[in-house]
């Protein structure tokens, strides 16, 4: 009768064990789906900041507890103040976004932006950043926790 127990219980541990794993190895959102909107709605703000003021919405969506890290290596907080670009580029776009979802409160946003800024003697020069953004379900809101950027050549 122990032995049956013992064997009850391993495989109740191993069925829940399996369904966490599963749940953990995430699955690539379609555009469509309503978390992928909103993280989307916040991404496509933040690409849009060196073109124009910083949306208060958007500095709600980071995390107090957020950490970035910027395409020169170095390090940053949640912004705060006067935040993300100066507002004088132009043609700022969000190119490309793929989220992938772990369980129902963890996301990871790929993406890819651009935007174009004048210089000194009038030439213009397009900026391209690829990064990684990480985002978590806290208190009922899609937040983001971490950021990893990265300037690559323009395509």
């Amino acid at each position: 009768m122990k032995l049956l127990v013992y064997v009850a219980a391993a495989t109740v541990l191993m069925a829940i064990s399996t369904a966490q794993a599963a749940d953990l190895t995430g699955r690539w959102l379609s555009p469509g789906d309503p978390v992928a909107k909103i993280i989307t709605h916040y991404e496509d703000m933040w690409a849009h900041t060196a073109c124009s003021s910083v949306p208060e919405a958007l500095k709600a969506a980071f995390a107090e507890d957020f950490q970035g890290t910027a395409p020169n290596g170095q390090r940053y907080g949640r912004p705060t103040g006067n935040w993300g670009g100066n507002g004088t580029n132009l043609d700022c776009r969000l190119q490309k976004i793929q989220i992938r979802l772990f369980g129902d409160s963890v996301a990871v946003a790929y993406g890819n932006e651009s935007s174009v800024s004048k210089q000194k003697d009038g030439r213009l020069l397009k900026h391209c950043l690829v990064w990684t953004d990480t985002w978590l379900m806290r208190k009922g809101k899609w937040q983001i926790v971490a950021a990893q950027d990265n300037r690559v050549t323009c395509q």
